[in-house]
């Protein structure tokens, strides 16, 4: 069974294989989300995703602003 550090890490992984293959940084990204009318710094969501303890919401408004249609798990 895997630990919740475990989850986490995958999780984060998951969440920076995405933004890299997209391309983008984090300023990229944050721009992205206020488009979409959701205020977020680079700061914060590089906290979020090191930390590995977001929410679903907040995974699913990356990966919306990723353009991402599936993911490789």
């Amino acid at each position: 069974m895997e630990s919740n550090s475990e989850w986490k890490e995958y999780a984060t992984g998951l969440i920076k294989t995405e933004i890299a293959r997209k391309n983008l940084t984090l300023v990229n990204v944050a721009q992205k989300l206020q488009v979409m009318g959701i205020s977020e710094t680079p700061q914060n969501i590089s906290n979020k995703i090191n930390r590995g303890t977001f929410g679903a919401i907040f995974m699913l408004q990356i990966l919306k602003v990723l353009d991402c249609k599936e993911l490789r798990l």
